[in-house]
């Protein structure tokens, strides 16, 4: 029996611009995605050549929804939404120039005024064309790097000249392939920082493989858990193909919605694990936290083992038909702390190339338990709400 599998190749491949190292010359690990049909034995086969990286079967792939919670009610109103102001945007002298920031969601609603002067690059990889009709992508991005919009702010990094959009869901979802060729798009477009605010439908992948290939639950569950094993190992395989390339003065960090299946409105523990890609080792997971009064606690629905948190819930941003919508969700917790880590890209580089390592490493160090309330552990927030530079 055939299946789709996605490859992950490395080469080598002469970096852009000035190649690290006193002789000026050398190569970089280069990054080849493939996807071919192979039974079993195949795969194994593949699995063993020297410039294979990692081999997994594709799995589907679908957006972390947002959860309706009462605060996406409210009407927006001029000022500053509250998420800018919990990260510290608002005060840093840092806006996200010359810093390109990528996210891989549904698309964009490029002539949204949010996102007035900035170049936008788009690629489709579903099959379905650019744009977006669901409007997740629009909002997310609305967030990382939009304008002001009827006088609310919206935007961490205001000041991002180009962003490039990856349109890896659609109306049918998408796959595991599709999100690894558009991080290799955006790697290779240049990205510093990547956001995802998607995960793996393990689900889904057991019902495709009962319903559409006749396998008995047992049997279908144990393929769809070797299938998901074997996609975070990619994952994490590619993060570290990105390391990598650091030696050659290119910084990217990738940023990933833990996802929202945790239930503790029902019950205090109710908590599901950080959900993948955002588990695979090298990404930043980032989990949600809501307003209490002046103070900050958990959402409900976000799941936990977490690097940092980000501002998640009543969250107001670009809507793709026009205006402002609010939504709540670790998906959009994920583009503040991508935009803040497009904050960070610009203050480290002012010293110097910046390692991907650092700049991840000084945004989960920016992270801050200060005014967090309520029944949680570290494991539910990670370092905490991450927090702009301020100098």
């Amino acid at each position: 029996m055939k299946e789709k599998y996605v490859i992950l190749r490395e080469s080598s491949s002469r970096p852009r611009g000035p190649v690290a190292g006193p002789s000026g010359t050398g190569t970089r690990a280069g990054l080849e995605v493939e996807v071919d049909e192979l039974d079993r034995r195949a795969s194994r086969a593949v699995a063993a050549k020297k410039d294979v990286r990692a081999i997994a079967p594709v799995i589907p792939m679908r957006l972390i929804r947002p959860v309706p919670r009462p605060e996406d009610t409210a009407q927006p109103a001029a000022g500053t939404a509250w998420g800018i102001t919990a990260v510290k945007a608002d005060v840093s002298p840092f806006d996200g120039t010359d810093v390109v920031v990528a996210v891989l969601d549904t698309g964009i609603a490029n002539a949204h005024p949010a996102f007035a002067g900035v170049t936008i690059v788009e690629r489709d990889f579903t099959g379905e064309g650019n744009g977006d009709t669901h409007g997740h992508g629009t909002h997310c991005a609305g967030t990382i790097f939009g304008r002001d919009v009827a006088g609310t702010r919206i935007g961490v990094a205001r000041g991002v000249k180009k962003a490039l959009i990856g349109k890896v869901l659609g109306d049918n979802g998408g796959g595991s392939d599709a999100i690894v060729s558009a991080i290799n798009w955006s790697i290779e477009e240049g990205a510093n920082v990547i956001s995802m605010s998607l995960g793996i439908d393990f689900p889904g992948f057991v019902d495709f493989l009962i319903a559409q290939q006749g396998l008995p639950t047992d049997l279908a569950t144990t393929i769809a858990l070797e299938g998901y094993r074997q996609n975070v190992l990619l994952f994490e395989r590619l993060a570290s193909l990105v390391r990598a390339r650091e030696a050659f003065g290119e910084t990217t960090v990738i940023v990933a919605a833990a996802g929202n299946e945790s239930r503790r409105d029902d019950n205090k523990d109710f908590e599901i694990a950080c959900s993948p890609p955002a588990v695979s080792e090298g990404l930043v997971s980032v989990a949600a936290l809501g307003q209490s009064g002046n103070a900050l606690s958990v959402a409900p629905f976000s799941n936990t083992n977490v690097m940092v948190s980000g501002p998640g819930v009543g969250i107001q941003s670009a809507r793709h038909t026009g205006g402002l919508v609010a939504m709540s969700g670790t998906s959009m917790a994920t583009p503040h702390v991508a935009g803040v880590a497009a904050l960070w890209m610009q203050r480290l580089a002012q010293d110097g190339p910046v390692p991907g390592s650092l700049l991840k490493a000084r945004l989960v160090a920016s992270g801050t338990l200060t005014g967090l309330t309520g029944d949680f552990d570290v494991a539910d927030v990670g370092s905490g709400m991450v927090q702009s530079p301020l100098a």
